[in-house]
């Protein structure tokens, strides 16, 4: 298993399934506590856990969810705790909605990393990169049988001979030249790049009372580039994100930090920051584009190689999928490992599992005219029209709020929004006027 963030954690857990040594092979050294690790930069910034990446979680490590949340993780219902303005207007407030489990990625990580390390079957190679796959013969191996890699202390290889190996060392993967060093063709790729920028803090909770936990403050395409979000975290604190489009990214010094808050498109989270102790100092982070490897249309594959997470495809990370889309893939491998089929159809399968949020946030990045890497089809723009009027009439329907939300947070399909009930209702529209962008925001219902 060739990387020990969430993706391959959650990997190795389903390999126990499936064999008898797991070998988790890491660059890193990977900590005994909810520390930061050098090779996850993003971690600084804020990580929503959609409630069907937390359902695959409880599946994979029950009772995960009661452990976060006696370490202080905060449980949040959306929508009634939450202040979320959409580019149509403030959102609903109703009772009806979900429940979140909010908590530093650091916590989270910490957590799922605890479970596997301590599973008898589970072996830890921290401080070592993958430099190459192994095979019995010489060009166009039809089978990896192990993988080389190197201590980074000490320069020296070793050779890790595997009945599988599957690789989810992320964005920077080196898979295509492996598989260019065996002899198969690179795979094609697609970049989407909205040139999204965050820059983050943490702050301490103020004492006193709100009728809200969370802010959630969205831009409105294709000419409003600014975001904000603020969460609940561990140990009384909230971890403020925030967000610019189009290379309208938010400054990391104080100043300019607070200045970009206060430019959203309500004054609230300004409001919030400007009471609040920072706890700690302002990060910036900009590798944000959506990254597509079309590794299941290769003619050819080798088997015992698979390629999963962030190293297969990465997104856009302001649309919270990682996490869930990482839980996903796990469950694509425990499928597939039960199906004893070739590895290439590994990859066809984890096409299909991760197609609807690639469409979903590329088709949302296409809202800007800066965007690049491709144009928005027909189709798209279509979709686009249809999903303001959701957004319209989900300020004040709640049954089109409730179900747009379910789809947000992957727990139902995209063809929920295209049900004859909610498909009515959308096309009939609001059914009185929302309340105003820049008006304040609403109490719970």
């Amino acid at each position: 298993m060739i990387g020990g963030s969430i993706a391959g954690l959650l990997a190795a857990r389903v390999l126990t399934n499936h064999f008898a040594d797991v070998v988790l092979v890491d660059r890193d050294t990977l900590p005994a506590d909810a520390s930061a690790r050098k090779g996850v930069p993003q971690s600084t910034h804020l990580h929503i856990l959609l409630v069907r990446g937390a359902d695959i979680l409880e599946q994979l490590f029950p009772d995960l969810l009661a452990e976060l949340t006696a370490a202080g993780a905060a449980r949040i219902h959306w929508p009634s705790e939450v202040l979320w303005l959409s580019p149509r207007g403030w959102g609903s407030r109703t009772p009806a909605g979900v429940m979140l489990i909010s908590c530093t990625r650091d916590l989270l990580e910490h957590a799922i990393r605890r479970r596997v390390v301590t599973n008898p079957r589970v072996r830890v190679l921290d401080e070592h990169g993958a430099i190459g796959l192994l095979t019995p013969q010489g060009p166009r191996a039809r089978h990896v049988t192990g993988v080389r890699v190197r201590a980074r202390a000490t320069g020296e290889d070793t050779e890790l001979e595997a009945d599988l190996v599957v690789d989810a060392s992320g964005r920077s993967s080196r898979a295509p030249e492996w598989l260019a060093l065996l002899g198969y063709p690179a795979p094609g790729e697609t970049v989407i790049n909205s040139f999204l920028g965050y820059a983050s803090r943490i702050y301490e909770k103020p004492k006193g009372e709100r009728d809200w936990k969370a802010l959630l403050l969205q831009p409105r395409p294709p000419t409003g580039t600014r975001a904000g979000v603020l969460f609940p975290v561990e140990g009384g604190r909230w971890h403020v994100t925030l967000i610019g489009v189009g290379r309208d990214y938010p400054p990391t010094d104080e100043a300019g930090f607070l200045e970009f808050a206060r430019s959203l498109p309500s004054p609230v989270l300004a409001a919030a920051v400007e009471t609040a102790r920072p706890l700690s100092r302002i990060t910036g982070y900009r590798r944000t584009e959506n990254q597509l490897r079309r590794y299941d249309e290769l003619p050819a594959w080798p088997d015992g190689f698979v390629v999963l997470g962030d190293a297969a495809c990465s997104f856009n990370p302001a649309y919270a999928q990682g996490m869930s889309v990482a839980g996903e893939s796990a469950l694509v491998l425990d499928r597939w490992l039960g199906a004893n089929t070739p590895s290439r159809d590994f990859q066809v399968r984890l096409r299909r599992a991760i197609a609807t949020p690639w469409l979903l946030a590329t088709g949302e990045d296409f809202r800007y005219p800066t965007t690049e890497g491709g144009r928005p089809s027909a189709a798209t723009r279509l979709m686009h029209r249809y999903l303001d009027r959701i957004l319209s009439t989900a300020t004040t329907d709640d049954t089109v709020a409730d179900a747009f939300i379910k789809v947000l947070q992957m727990i139902a399909p995209p063809t929920t929004l295209f049900a004859p009930g909610v498909l009515a209702r959308t096309l009939r529209g609001p059914t009185r006027e929302a309340a105003a962008i820049d008006s304040p925001p609403p109490a719970p219902s």
